[in-house]
């Protein structure tokens, strides 16, 4: 027997819905996880020059890990409405013109993110033909921390395409918190509280 939240209804969430809102959390813990491991990584390096322990390579290894925790963490973060969005014209349209507007910018934004998404994956895959190793300590091959990079594209990609695909039918966006008829007051407490604009 699951849990139910607030406002979700079990029962209308599909297979689909269900393993791609699975990517997105899943894509979230790992960026968590690549920040743990930077935190780690500066502070064994850190405290190591106390003790003359060295990790090879460990700067290249702390900013791939930021690259992949920074990739990864963008469909999380799109999906959950913590992502900045300049709405300034979005938020004084209603009804079905604020639904074309949104529908709009989410086509206009997904173009521009598969665009990114194609060469990312392109460079990826061409580290992964050409054996391409990091110039660095310790000659890693370079596909591996592109991956970081290029998957994150890839499922920030799945996420705008599920979101466009949502709002054309019908449905209010995800990113979008509060209630239509928030009040200013009821949006700088929301706010306050650590809720997403």
């Amino acid at each position: 027997m699951g849990i139910a939240l607030a406002g979700d209804d079990v029962t209308s969430r599909g297979p689909v819905r269900r393993a791609l809102d699975l990517l997105y959390l899943g894509a979230g813990y790992a960026a968590g996880a690549f920040m743990v491991a930077i935190f780690a990584i500066m502070m064994i390096m850190s405290i190591g020059r106390q003790f003359a322990v060295n990790i090879p390579a460990g700067d290249d290894f702390a900013s791939w890990c930021m690259a992949a925790m920074a990739f990864l963490g963008l469909a999380h973060t799109f999906k959950r409405g913590e992502m900045i969005r300049v709405g300034l014209l979005l938020e004084r349209l209603h009804g079905r013109t604020k639904q074309v507007a949104e529908v709009v910018a989410l086509g206009i934004a997904a173009a521009f993110i598969l665009y990114f998404t194609r060469h990312a994956v392109q460079m990826t895959y061409d580290s992964w033909r050409f054996n391409d190793v990091a110039q660095g300590v310790v000659a890693l091959p370079l596909w591996i921390p592109q991956l970081g990079f290029s998957g994150g594209l890839v499922i920030l990609s799945i996420a705008l395409i599920d979101e466009m695909i949502s709002v054309v039918g019908g449905n209010r966006p995800s990113y979008e918190k509060g209630s239509p008829d928030e009040t200013p007051d009821e949006f700088i407490e929301r706010i306050s509280q650590g809720g997403g604009g």
